[in-house]
């Protein structure tokens, strides 16, 4: 193991074992701080917990930026035989998403552009972004804040369980979903179940809102290109009493940002003609519903060019990589979306699975962890699209 891979691997451990949910990222912000400025980078604060550096090559290009997600989740970390020397320190929060190894291929990659910055034209920009996990999310914080005013494309990368170490996959257009809240409460009458005549029950009408909606979603969206589930339904108190309330949280996620306005259309649609259904004569006020549908992530949509040059580069720079350009999307969803909804920019994964050292948990598992050998080829790729691009930036953008 060389000494680079060395001092990723060290760097990773100390974030893993002190991680800190959305938007209190304060003491991993020290942390990275201080580790840019060990290696002779400035930066300053954004985003309140994130931070912000740039190195500055002696010829005259593009400016790239790389950026890492910070946060962590609030999960019980359980002890394994990978992670007896650095499992979490702070009680309820761990780095069950790879947000720790994140920042570490950044500040590897960092450490070695830095080094060789009198060779790079342009520059290059360190984004060390809070709250990906916590819509609204970090990106936006950074982007109002003037984080990418100056940045001609950018480059992101998630760690998966789910994917065989080493395998890298990417796809040019949507490559991850978008993510929205529904947040619904439905009003009755409430009243003692030995009248139900005088009665407007919430659970039978989300019980046909339930069953039916899919149907109605599908009459409009193909099922391929949306998934909707619920997370808590919830209401009453008493067991012989008909409630006057019950509230529905869940979610719904697209690869369309579009079909998010066809499903809403559909959901307001279908839950008019339940009130109307359900309407008893002389009871004017329910039943009603209200709903409120959060946009969090909008669809994630790797710039083509960018994508198409990657590929080409990698295929001849690192032909050891295994590499899928043509990935399936997936239906999880990224704050990484709206960086490249003003500027290019490409998002990669990395698989970390490896049967024979016992890593196969996935990401937001209280026993996830990674083969810290995905480190350092996160930090390879880094490296040579940011040295190519600043170089060749024709070929990844206009």
């Amino acid at each position: 193991m060389t000494p680079i891979e060395d001092w990723i691997i060290n760097i990773r451990r100390e974030l893993h074992r002190y991680p800190e949910p959305s938007f209190k990222e304060y003491n991993t912000q020290q942390k990275i701080i201080e580790v840019l400025d060990n290696i002779g980078i400035e930066s300053e604060k954004i985003a309140d917990t994130g931070v912000i550096a740039t190195i500055k090559g002696d010829l005259p290009g593009p400016c790239l930026a790389l950026r890492a997600d910070m946060d962590a989740l609030k999960v019980i970390e359980e002890q394994t035989e990978l992670n007896r020397g650095y499992i979490s320190q702070n009680e309820g929060v761990m780095h069950a998403c790879g947000h720790d190894g994140h920042m570490a291929i950044v500040l590897g990659a960092a450490r070695l552009l830095n080094e060789m910055r009198k060779q790079i034209p342009g520059s290059i920009k360190l984004i060390f972004q809070p709250a990906e996990e916590q819509p609204p999310g970090g990106a936006s914080k950074i982007i109002k804040e003037g984080g990418i005013d100056d940045v001609d494309a950018i480059v992101g990368l998630h760690i998966f369980g789910d994917m065989d170490f080493g395998k890298i996959k990417f796809k040019p257009g949507c490559f991850m979903a978008s993510s929205n809240r529904l947040n619904l409460s439905i009003f009755g009458k409430g009243g003692h179940h030995s009248n139900p005549q005088d009665c407007i029950d919430p659970v039978f009408i989300s019980s046909d809102f339930l069953s039916s909606i899919h149907d109605e979603i599908q009459k409009n969206i193909s099922p391929s290109r949306y998934v909707l589930g619920i997370g808590k339904i919830e209401g009453g108190e008493q067991f012989n009493r008909t409630m006057d309330r019950l509230d529905i949280i869940g979610s719904f996620r697209t690869f369309h940002d579009e079909d998010v306005d066809i499903i809403e259309s559909v959901i307001k649609q279908k839950l008019d003609n339940l009130m109307d259904a359900y309407s008893i004569e002389g009871i004017s006020d329910v039943p009603k519903y209200n709903l409120d549908i959060i946009r969090a992530y909008p669809v994630l949509n790797n710039n083509d060019k960018f994508t198409s040059a990657v590929y080409e580069l990698l295929k001849n720079k690192h032909p050891e990589f295994e590499i899928d350009k043509n990935a399936k999307p997936l239906y999880g969803s990224e704050d990484f979306a709206f960086y490249v909804k003003n500027i290019p920019g490409f998002y990669f994964t990395i698989g970390t699975k490896n049967i024979q050292k016992n890593v196969v948990e996935i990401n937001h598992s209280s026993k996830f962890d990674i083969d810290e050998e995905v480190l350092i080829i996160g930090v390879r790729i880094l490296k040579t699209i940011t040295i190519d691009f600043l170089n060749n930036p024709k070929d990844y953008i206009q």
